[in-house]
C-alpha cells in the first residue's frame, strides 16, 4: 500500500466519526461558506469607493457603498462566531466518540497485549494522539472546505475583472504545489518518529512515578534523572527536526507567494497607465489576491498540521484494529445459573513464545467444592495455570472444562464473573475504600459492602480511619498498610461472591497477628467454594484437600501434604528446604 494512500485511508477514517454529528457538520459547513462569500464582498465594494475618489461619478451613494461594508464586516463575523461555536460543539463529540473507542477497545484487548507494552505507552497514545487528532477537527476539515471554497471564489473574480493579470497571478501556484508535495512526504515519516519517541518518554515517566519507593530507597534518582532527560532530549531532537523542515519550509512558500503578488503590482501598474483597467479594479485585484494567497498559506499550515494529525490518528487505529489473542466464541454457552465448580485441566499445553513449553500435557480434575494447591518452584507453571483458568490466556493444545463446558465456548464475561481473585499483591484504584470494595458487585448496597467488610476482618481498621468508608486510599491503596489492602481485596471477591476462588498466598509479608485476621477471613471466604492456592510458603496449606507439585511445567506429584512429605520427593525437598530457611 502506498504511503499517498495509506494516509488517504486514514483520513478517511477519522473524519468517519463525523456521520453521527450530520447535521452540526452541515450547519458548520453552511457558515463557513457565508463566512467566505462575505470575505469577497469588502474588496469590491473598495474598488467603488476607489473609483468614486478618482473618478467622482458616486456621488452620495457613496456613503451607501461605505454602509454595506460595514454590514459586510459585521456580518462576516457573526458568522464566523456562529462557525466557531458549532464547530467546537462538533469537534468535542468527535473527539469524545475517537477517545471512548479506543478505549473500548483496550478494554476488549486480551492480557498478552499490556503484558508487551509500556503503561506510558499506552497512556500516550490515549491522550496525546486523540489531542493531535483534535485538530484535525478543530483547524482541518472546516478551514479545508473555506480555503478552498475562498481559493475557487476569488479565482472567478479575478479572472472575471482581469483574465490576464489573473493568469500571472498563478506563475506562483505549480513552485507551491510542488513545495507541498516535497515536505508532506518528508514530514509524515518524521511525525511517526516524534510520536514513537513521546510514547518512550511517558513510558519511562510512568514507570519512576510507579517505582518512586524503590528510587528513593536506592538513592537512584540521579539515575531516573538521567534515564528521563535522555528519553526527553530524543523528542526533542525529533520535535526539531520536524520545525526545521517547516522553518524551510513556510518562509520559502509565503515567498513565492509575494512574489506573485509583486508581479501582479509590477503588471497592473502598467495596465492602469495604459487605460486597460482602472486605478480601482488594481486595488481591488491586490485585495482580491491578498485574500487568495491567504487560504493558500493557509492550507500549508493545515498540511503541517495534518501530518501531524495522521501519525496520532494511524496510531490510535493501531490500538482500534488489534484483535484480541483470546477471542469469545460467535455463539457463546451462557448459563442461567453459577457453576457449580467441578474444574478439569485435560492434557493442557502451552507456551508464551514458542518452541518454549511453560505447561507441558499436564491433566487433572478438581471437584466441586475441592480445595487445590498448586505448588513448585518459582517458573514451574503455577501462575499460567491460573491464567489460563481465566482465559487471560488460550491453551495451545487440550482443554480446560468447568462443569463440562469448555472455557473456549463459555461466554468470556459470565467464566470470569464465576471465578473470584485475592492475589499477593492486590490492586486498589485511586478512590474510596468504598469504592474499592463495590468493585466486586457494583450494585451492592451499603449494607452489603459493610457486611462483606465485616467477614474480611475490614471494619476494625475501616472505621477508624478519617472518613471511614469515604476515606481516599490513594493511588494502588498507598495509604493503607499490606494487611489492610489484602482484607480489603477479600471484602471485595466476598462482594462479588463467586462460586470459584483463587488465592495468590495472601498473608505474605505481613505480621502475626494481621496474618491470623487473613487467615480467618479467607476460611470463611473458601467455604463451600471449589478453591484453588498458589502457595509460596508450604506452611500456609493445612486447609488444602489435595496438593499438586509442578516442576518445570509438568505435573509431578499429587496427594495430600501428609502424603507428599512421606513419599513425594520433589515436595518434601522444597518442604525442608523451607524449613532450614
Amino acid at each position: 500500500m502506498s504511503e499517498k494512500f495509506k494516509n488517504m485511508k486514514s483520513l478517511l477514517r477519522v473524519l468517519s466519526y463525523m456521520k453521527p454529528y450530520k447535521y452540526q457538520v452541515v450547519l458548520t459547513l453552511g457558515f463557513a461558506i457565508l463566512t467566505t462569500l462575505l470575505d469577497l464582498v469588502p474588496p469590491w465594494l473598495i474598488k467603488l469607493i476607489v473609483d468614486d475618489l478618482v473618478e467622482g461619478t458616486q456621488g452620495n451613494a457613496l456613503y451607501w457603498v461605505v454602509l454595506t461594508l460595514v454590514l459586510a464586516y459585521l456580518g462576516r463575523n457573526y458568522s464566523n462566531y456562529k462557525r466557531i461555536l458549532i464547530n467546537n460543539t462538533l469537534e468535542q463529540k468527535v473527539v469524545f466518540d475517537i477517545r471512548s473507542h479506543v478505549y473500548r477497545s483496550l478494554q476488549a484487548l486480551s492480557l498478552n497485549y499490556f503484558e508487551n507494552r509500556s503503561t506510558g505507552e499506552i497512556m500516550s497514545r490515549v491522550n496525546d494522539d486523540v489531542t493531535h487528532v483534535e485538530r484535525i477537527f478543530v483547524d482541518g476539515v472546516e478551514q479545508m472546505v473555506t480555503a478552498v471554497l475562498t481559493l475557487a471564489g476569488i479565482m472567478a473574480i479575478l479572472f472575471w475583472l482581469h483574465w490576464k493579470l489573473a493568469l500571472a497571478s498563478l506563475i506562483p501556484i505549480p513552485f507551491l504545489i510542488m513545495g507541498a508535495w516535497r515536505y508532506t512526504h518528508r514530514a509524515h515519516d518524521l511525525y511517526h518518529q516524534v510520536r514513537e519517541r513521546a510514547a518512550k518518554m511517558n513510558g519511562i515517566l510512568q514507570d519512576t512515578l510507579s517505582g518512586i519507593k524503590e528510587t528513593l530507597a536506592f538513592n537512584r534518582q540521579l539515575h531516573e534523572i538521567s534515564r528521563f532527560e535522555k528519553r526527553s532530549d530524543d523528542y526533542c531532537r525529533g520535535t526539531l527536526a520536524v520545525m526545521r523542515l517547516w522553518a524551510v519550509y513556510s518562509p520559502s512558500m509565503m515567498f513565492m507567494g509575494s512574489l506573485g503578488t509583486t508581479v501582479i503590482i509590477l503588471y497592473g501598474i502598467g495596465l492602469v497607465r495604459a487605460d486597460e483597467i482602472s486605478v480601482g479594479t488594481l486595488v481591488a485585484f491586490i485585495g482580491y489576491l491578498a485574500l487568495f494567497y491567504t487560504p493558500i498559506n493557509q492550507l500549508h499550515s493545515l498540511n503541517h498540521m495534518l501530518q501531524h494529525a495522521l501519525a496520532s490518528g494511524e496510531r490510535l487505529f493501531e490500538i482500534i484494529d488489534a484483535p484480541p489473542d483470546v477471542k469469545e466464541d460467535p455463539e457463546p454457552i451462557l448459563p442461567t445459573t453459577n457453576v457449580q465448580g467441578r474444574i478439569e485441566f485435560d492434557r493442557v499445553s502451552f507456551s508464551y513464545v514458542k518452541p518454549k513449553q511453560v505447561i507441558n500435557g499436564i491433566s487433572f480434575d478438581i471437584e466441586a467444592g475441592e480445595k487445590i494447591a498448586l505448588v513448585g518452584h518459582t517458573g514451574s507453571g503455577k501462575s499460567t495455570l491460573i491464567k489460563l483458568l481465566m482465559r487471560f490466556y488460550d491453551v495451545d493444545a487440550g482443554d480446560i472444562r468447568i462443569d463440562g463446558h469448555s472455557l473456549r465456548k463459555l461466554s468470556l464475561s459470565y467464566l470470569r464473573e464465576q471465578i473470584g481473585l485475592v492475589s499477593q499483591e492486590p490492586f486498589l484504584f485511586n478512590g474510596t475504600v468504598v469504592e474499592n470494595i463495590r468493585y466486586g458487585n457494583l450494585n451492592a448496597s451499603q449494607e452489603q459492602i459493610e457486611q462483606a467488610a465485616k467477614a474480611a476482618n475490614a471494619e476494625d481498621f475501616i472505621v477508624n480511619l478519617s472518613e471511614g468508608y469515604e476515606t481516599l486510599i490513594g493511588e494502588r491503596g498507598v495509604k493503607l498498610s499490606g494487611g489492610e489492602r489484602h482484607r480489603l481485596a477479600i471484602a471485595r471477591v466476598f462482594l462479588k461472591d463467586p462460586p470459584i476462588l483463587i488465592l495468590d498466598e495472601a498473608t505474605a509479608s505481613v505480621d502475626t497477628a494481621t496474618e491470623f485476621k487473613i487467615k480467618e477471613a479467607l476460611r470463611k471466604l473458601m467455604a463451600y467454594r471449589t478453591t484453588l492456592i498458589v502457595a509460596h510458603r508450604l506452611s500456609t496449606l493445612e486447609d488444602a484437600d489435595r496438593v499438586l507439585v509442578l516442576k518445570d511445567g509438568n505435573l509431578v506429584e499429587i496427594g495430600t501434604h501428609e502424603e507428599l512429605i512421606q513419599s513425594g520427593p520433589v515436595y518434601s525437598n522444597l518442604f525442608r528446604s523451607q524449613l532450614h530457611l
